[in-house]
């Protein structure tokens, strides 16, 4: 998609579900209980792994090396193994989580619960709820990724939409500059 304008630029023939990563190389995306690596260049799905919630997942994204995908209704984010879908470690929730990202080192999640949403920052070792962004009532959040520069995209669940959420007093590091 092209940010400013919202048009489609070029789009990949494959099932999807609830979520997408790369990792500067492949595709990742949840399709029911599998993950599929995908070559952007021709749109081939290369290998699966096993997704961790069986079909119960939402969100996905790629950093330190592993994907985190996001399990819906069991309230829990899954580091795994990108090659064999190996589980390295989980971070418990108190709420359902509708999407991940990492920002700067730092991993967020989204969660939708009947008319409320937010977007938090956790601790990737503890599951500590570092930082919540809450989204006006209404405003559900199904989906998050972020553009590496203080700006998450934000899924709007059946309203079509994709809405952006500054993150207030973003400062990025040396990294991202």
């Amino acid at each position: 998609l092209d940010p400013g304008s919202g048009a489609t630029l070029r789009s990949i023939d494959v099932a999807a579900d609830a979520g997408t990563a790369f990792d500067g190389k492949h595709l990742y995306q949840i399709a029911e209980e599998r993950i599929q690596k995908i070559d952007p260049r021709t749109g081939d799905v290369i290998a699966t792994i096993p997704a961790p919630g069986n079909g119960g997942d939402s969100g996905l994204t790629w950093a330190e090396g592993s994907l985190w995908v996001g399990e819906y209704r069991a309230r829990k984010i899954h580091q795994i193994d990108p090659e064999t879908g190996t589980v390295i470690r989980t971070i418990e929730s108190k709420r359902v989580v509708t999407g991940v990202t990492w920002v700067d080192g730092e991993l967020w999640h989204g969660t939708w619960e009947g008319d409320e949403s937010d977007l938090r920052r956790i601790d990737p070792d503890t599951g500590e709820v570092l930082q919540t962004l809450d989204m006006p009532a209404g405003m559900g959040v199904s989906g998050l990724e972020s553009d590496g520069g203080g700006c998450f995209f934000c899924g709007g669940g059946n309203s079509g939409k994709v809405r952006a959420v500054r993150l207030p007093g973003y400062a990025p590091t040396v990294a991202n500059k």
